[in-house]
């Protein structure tokens, strides 16, 4: 097979969901890197025309001209780079490096030939990559990522305002328990979704630059210009791109920003991975219905089956992702002495990370706008589990002054089916007020929810 398109690639992320994935295409391909690349470069040319101590200038006219390189920043463009690396021109060689490949695009595209010796002045690569992988992932989380949980979360909340009353027996340790709402589980969801977002908002924030040189001490630069306050320059520029400012460093980034950042998409990921495998229980006990297309085939076999797959799907995708960020968390935190090159290939897969994190968001906000609370479903298995009434039962006869209430509904419930109709036997034989018997009579599973509908609505 020697096409290129869909059913050649070597990952799903590019061929099976390619139309998941099309929007990270913007921050985390090689062509975007490329294009950051590109634009670190030029603004620190610019940056150093600013200073006194630089003998060249840049008019507003060639700044403009030098922001176009990277604001109409092509595929073509992207190619020229890469044929500088890998194949070179007529007359220069191939680099063989990538970064020096983006310095040699900048010079050819200089509006001034003469300011040549200027580009990448003082740096090394990692001045570059470290600032152009950070210009290209805090926007990938941001306006791509934190949008898609954020439309997730929102889907939790409607389904929370929507069923807030809706009666539902929960379960502990796989067993029937003290009755909740559909809604205040949905809004369980919604809550910890938003203080997952939170944390990951922060974190992408954090973000954070280095603009050191070879060995994290200026040395270049202060060897050129010792007159120069290169650290506060430094500072000035990283904070230019949106990023806080990090020293001491090594030649290295020490990523700790990005390993926060990794945990939080990870926590994130887990609060969903709770949700799917809950909502496909929920799904196979028959709480939920899920619409489905007429045309859709649910089994190659079996056709009356309509499978929670689209909670599977992110299910999958979710533990990869996380699989993929805690090696990336701990492996990009951590070098030989002041910098060794294995970080590099590393982090080439962030992007493919946060596209598993995108597909299994999709996956799962798709799952939701399916799903349809049975809730003559519920109603039924709260019935048949009268005995969840108990600790409603045991706690109102210790206010009464019945010190052996719990050991009473025990002999009653446990390890046996118990009816109302037995509840209400005990009633009869209590020592208690007729008000207190009435207000013990009264309950039902369905109404013993507590203030579930009133959770269902305090989720942020």
């Amino acid at each position: 097979m020697t096409s290129r398109g869909p059913l050649a690639t070597v990952s799903p992320l590019d061929g099976r969901y390619a139309s998941y994935t099309e929007p990270l295409v913007e921050y985390a391909s090689e062509g975007a890197l490329i294009r950051a690349r590109v634009r670190v470069e030029i603004e620190y040319l610019i940056a150093l025309a600013d200073l006194d101590a630089t003998p060249f200038a840049i008019d507003d006219t060639d700044r403009e001209t030098l922001r176009e390189v990277y604001e109409s920043f092509s595929e073509s463009d992207a190619e020229r780079v890469k044929q500088l690396e890998t194949e070179g021109t007529d007359d220069r060689p191939a680099t063989n490096h990538d970064v020096k490949a983006v310095e040699y695009f900048v010079r050819d595209n200089l509006p001034d030939p003469s300011i040549a010796s200027w580009v990448h002045f003082g740096l090394t690569s990692e001045d570059v990559n470290n600032l152009a992988r950070r210009v290209c992932w805090k926007p990938a989380v941001e306006d791509v990522l934190v949008p898609e949980l954020e439309a997730v979360r929102e889907k939790f909340a409607e389904l929370a305002t929507a069923y807030a009353d809706t009666p539902m027996l929960a379960r502990t340790h796989g067993q029937p328990a003290t009755p909740t709402t559909f809604g205040k589980e949905m809004a369980v969801y919604a809550g910890r979704l938003r203080r997952g977002i939170d944390r990951i908002e922060r974190a992408a924030d954090g973000l954070a630059g280095k603009l050191a040189g070879a060995s994290g001490t200026y040395a270049a630069h202060r060897a050129a210009y010792p007159e120069v306050d290169w650290r506060a320059f430094a500072a000035e520029f990283v904070d230019s791109l949106g990023l806080a400012h990090v020293e001491p460093v090594t030649q290295l980034n020490p990523s700790d920003d990005l390993a926060r950042l990794f945990d939080a998409l990870r926590g994130a990921n887990r609060v969903l991975l709770d949700a799917d495998r809950d909502v496909w229980r929920y799904v196979s006990d028959g709480y939920l219905g899920q619409d489905s297309e007429n045309d859709e085939t649910g089994s190659s076999t079996m056709p009356h089956k309509v499978n929670p797959i689209d909670f599977e799907n992110s299910e999958g995708n979710l533990e990869k992702a996380n699989s993929d960020l805690e090696f990336l968390g701990t492996y990009v935190t951590t070098s030989r002495l002041q910098r060794d090159l294995s970080d590099s290939t590393v982090k080439r897969n962030v992007g493919s990370a946060f596209a598993h994190c995108l597909i299994g968001y999709r996956k799962t906000g798709i799952g939701l706008s399916k799903v349809v609370p049975n809730e003559r479903v519920m109603r039924e298995e709260l019935a048949d589990n009268p005995e969840v009434v108990g600790e409603a039962v045991q706690t109102i006869l210790r206010r009464e002054g019945h010190s052996d209430a719990y050991e009473r509904v025990k002999e009653l419930t446990r390890g046996r089916r118990t009816s109302l109709d037995d509840f209400h036997e005990l009633f009869d034989d209590l020592d208690v007020s007729e008000t207190t018997r009435e207000e013990l009579r009264v309950l039902t599973p369905a109404s013993y929810t507590g203030v579930a509908n009133e959770l269902a609505d305090s989720r942020e």
